[in-house]
């Protein structure tokens, strides 16, 4: 259910709600909050609520200037895992200087800004995300392990399935939230599950995105176990990917006359992504622990793509009625809303240009190797400048070089990888 501020308002009154979450993401997309009293909600949504924004990656693109959060009364939900007495609600915010101007690394204002230049072109896009996890058991003083919790393969069930009920308190406490998971099931490594979610808009989309990782979070600490999005958390069983599909529509309507137009844009719109992706790969693979999990268990490494199942960076059946596009390169630890943005952009380009698919499974060109070469790629890259701050990207590729320096110099590189990733991601 959508609320406007007022009944944002009647509903903290009639509710017994005491908090309220102001939720954004730093440039590498890890969720931050404040938390206020629900009597100082009204003044937020007018004035918003300051922000430290040197104590944030990315955010010294401010140059010292404060920052304040202002809510979306739109994403206001509760969250289940919380107190029912003193309840708690959050909502994902906008960020901006004290003047109101959006600021420039404010990654959800990015996407929105993609959304209205597609629509300013004349098309619609919807995203659905697949995203994968592993559970962990935890040591007697509750500190995280790297024994999985269960040894249970692809779609297997009970015992065997050892996280079954984690899986279902997800998707009960997602349901709560007002998010509607299509399906869920162990997956094919140790302690590896997925949850699947339909197609919406991209801002929602990446607000789903996110809401879903605190929840699987939240949930597996009531169970006593550790939920790591990393992509390679075990090096010889499948990492942690996140397969990202959408369709693109005409925006004036959805009439089935214009069926055949989709399927030659979504070719188009495929095709700008190929031709793109290299260059961001910076975005939708942001660690060096990412480039562990490319190329092994079907996780893409080539720039290729088929309608049948297998190591490819793009599935799709260019053929049929069916006209979405799955790309399968991302992981879990991305900024959602950089990673749509850019999507939307490179599709258009594609659509703009009318670019051609190549032949099925055809290609010589092959996703960066590592980290290092894809900073190399971005900071070379004309499409991300044209809509990427300078700033931003930046700051960004610096960041990505300093780990890549770190975990060079690391004399045990799979144990400086474990310490900075596994329980925090």
């Amino acid at each position: 259910m959508i609320y406007s501020e007022n009944e944002i308002l009647q509903y903290i009154e009639e509710n017994d709600v005491k908090f309220v979450k102001l939720t954004f993401c730093d440039l590498n997309g890890r969720l931050k909050n404040i938390s206020i009293l629900s009597s100082e909600l009204a003044v937020t949504f007018e004035r918003g609520v300051r922000v430290a924004a040197k104590k944030i990656s990315g955010f010294e693109a401010a140059n010292g200037k404060d920052l304040f959060l202002f809510p979306d009364a739109q994403t206001m939900t509760v969250l289940p895992w919380r107190p029912q007495q003193g309840r708690v609600i959050r909502m994902f915010c906008y960020i901006r200087y004290k003047d109101g101007t959006p600021f420039e690394g404010d990654s959800r204002y990015f996407l929105k800004k993609a959304m209205k230049s597609a629509v300013n072109s004349g098309y619609c896009f919807r995203f659905g995300t697949s995203c994968e996890f592993t559970l962990f058991l935890k040591d007697e003083k509750g500190i995280p392990t790297k024994i999985p919790h269960d040894f249970a393969g692809y779609c297997d069930i009970a015992p065997d399935d050892k996280g079954e009920n984690i899986r279902r308190d997800v998707c009960l406490t997602l349901e709560q939230m007002g998010i509607q998971p299509v399906s869920s099931r162990h997956e094919s490594g140790c302690g590896q599950h997925e949850i699947d979610f339909n197609s919406s808009s991209a801002l929602k989309a990446a607000d789903t995105f996110l809401s879903f990782k605190s929840a699987v979070k939240s949930v597996a600490e009531t169970h006593g176990v550790h939920a790591s999005f990393m992509p390679k958390p075990l090096r010889n069983d499948c990492g942690n990917g996140m397969h990202i599909s959408f369709t693109v529509f005409p925006d004036s309507d959805f009439l089935e006359e214009r069926v055949s137009e989709c399927g030659g844009m979504v070719k188009s719109a495929a095709a700008g992504i190929m031709d793109h992706i290299r260059e961001f790969t910076l975005f939708t693979n942001s660690t060096v622990n990412s480039y562990a999990r490319l190329g092994e268990f079907t996780a893409p490494r080539d720039i290729i793509w088929s309608d049948e199942e297998g190591s490819q960076l793009i599935r799709m059946s260019p053929d049929s009625d069916d006209t979405a596009v799955e790309l399968r390169v991302s992981d879990c630890v991305c900024n959602p809303y950089l990673v749509l943005g850019l999507m939307i952009y490179a599709a258009m380009e594609g659509m703009a240009s009318g670019a051609v698919l190549p032949e099925k499974n055809s290609g010589t060109e092959r996703l960066p190797e590592d980290l290092e070469k894809a900073a190399e790629l971005a900071e070379n890259s004309e499409f991300l400048k044209r809509y990427i701050p300078e700033s931003i990207l930046n700051i960004i590729i610096g960041k990505s070089r300093e780990e890549w320096k770190e975990y060079s110099s690391a004399y045990n590189k799979e144990a400086y990888e474990d310490k900075k990733f596994f329980s925090s991601l």
